[in-house]
């Protein structure tokens, strides 16, 4: 009796060259980490697939579909795995086109790779292909375009057919691109940016800037929850919080009222540039849309990018607010967004935000007040959360206060 299992397709991975077993190898391990909850007996590579197989031989479209949410992912095949004997394969193919759901019109393709097995696929397309018109009389065949293709693919010894695929989403594995921290907050923007960041094979470290003690810590849980709504995806490692409310605070009174926005960002991100660096990470991630907010211009991006001296990556600075949502309706972390949760974005906002952003009257905005002391003190004030969804995180050494007389002197104050 053939087995059924989950066949993983990847693209980008196959472009990789010698370093393509690196690639598998990583996707492998993600698979492993964010599969712990299914009854899966083993996860191999095979030539150009990785294979999912459960203890009972039956994978479920459950299964399928936690698979597809793993970035290097993609598509995912229910498929069956019988022998090289024609009778079985041919079974096989049979019970394939009958879960393919509606359909009027088939084709069967053949392949073989890294196997013997004599018989040529044009000549195993038409034994299945025989048994398939019998078993489906009323459907026809359409090799040009046809509403369903039942693939069998002999492969080291054994033949993969399937007809049921659902696309995944794509990207290369968490952990072949390094770490990078990310603000987070609990709108729809920032966790959108750092699932797209992730996606592309990054180990994400978010930090949240509170409200706090201005606010209830309402957005620190929401952000918690977003954080767990993306375990699938097996992106993020540790999530710091930086009670920043009394700061702003202190910033709106020293600082013309247009600037504050631009005085509590640089803040941020020179904070975080110093967390990135105790966590060896290589660019800072936002959520920033061109255009979106005042924040948000030209002049006032290179105005923030100023204040530090590591890259500072803007995955959604293309996109509108629609695109923006039905990605986050994707990913899952759009009813959390929808929440109302007071945090720092409204605290001690102008009624009249700049919008193009002088460099030199922003520098003097900088210097009227101790932004020094300030990013240290936020630093010794940091709090955090690890979770266990990614397995190429690694936190640093030691606990993180061990770390903040060595940050006091570093980060976007030395450039």
């Amino acid at each position: 009796m053939s087995e059924r299992l989950c066949l993983v397709h990847y693209h980008e991975i196959g472009l990789k060259g010698k370093n393509r077993s690196t690639f598998e190898n990583q996707l492998v391990t993600n698979l492993h980490r964010a599969l712990r909850a299914f009854p899966v007996a083993g996860i191999s590579r095979i030539s150009g697939y990785i294979v999912v197989e459960t203890e009972d031989g039956r994978a479920s479209e459950e299964l399928a579909a936690a698979i597809r949410r793993v970035p290097g992912v993609a598509r995912v095949s229910l498929a069956y795995k019988c022998g090289l004997d024609e009778g079985e394969y041919c079974s096989a193919a049979v019970r394939a086109l009958g879960e393919a759901g509606d359909f009027a019109s088939f084709k069967v393709h053949a392949r073989r790779s890294s196997t013997t097995y004599p018989v040529h696929t044009l000549d195993m397309n038409r034994i299945v292909g025989s048994v398939l018109c019998e078993a489906f009389p009323d459907k026809k065949v359409d090799v040009h375009h046809p509403d369903v293709t039942v693939i069998v693919h002999a492969v080291q010894g054994s033949t993969y057919v399937y007809a049921a695929s659902a696309p995944g989403v794509g990207g290369l594995p968490v952990g072949t691109a390094g770490k990078v921290v990310t603000l987070l907050s609990s709108g729809f923007d920032s966790p959108v940016s750092t699932w797209m960041v992730g996606r592309r094979g990054a180990i994400c470290v978010p930090v949240h800037f509170s409200g706090r003690p201005m606010t209830a810590d309402t957005s620190e849980w929401l952000c918690q929850d977003i954080v767990e709504e993306l375990a699938p995806s097996g992106t993020i490692g540790r999530l710091y919080v930086v009670p920043f409310g009394e700061r702003q605070r202190e910033i709106s009174l020293a600082v013309p009222q247009s600037l504050r926005i631009l005085m509590y960002r640089r803040v941020m991100l020179q904070v975080a540039e110093r967390i990135a660096l105790l966590e060896g990470a290589k660019a800072l991630v936002t959520g920033e849309s061109l255009g979106q907010v005042a924040s948000q211009t030209l002049e006032n991006i290179a105005a923030v990018n100023e204040a530090v001296t590591m890259p500072v990556l803007r995955p959604l600075i293309g996109s509108d607010k629609q695109e923006i949502i039905a990605r986050a309706h994707e990913i899952g972390t759009y009813d959390i967004s929808c929440q109302t949760a007071p945090d720092c974005c409204t605290l001690f906002m102008p009624r009249r935000p700049e919008t193009h952003a002088r460099m030199s009257e922003v520098l003097a905005a900088w210097e009227s007040f101790d932004h020094e002391g300030m990013v240290r003190d936020l630093v010794e004030s940091v709090e955090w959360r690890d979770f266990s969804q990614c397995p190429s995180y690694r936190a640093p050494k030691g606990d993180l206060r061990d770390h903040h007389s060595e940050l006091a002197g570093r980060g976007g104050g030395e450039r």
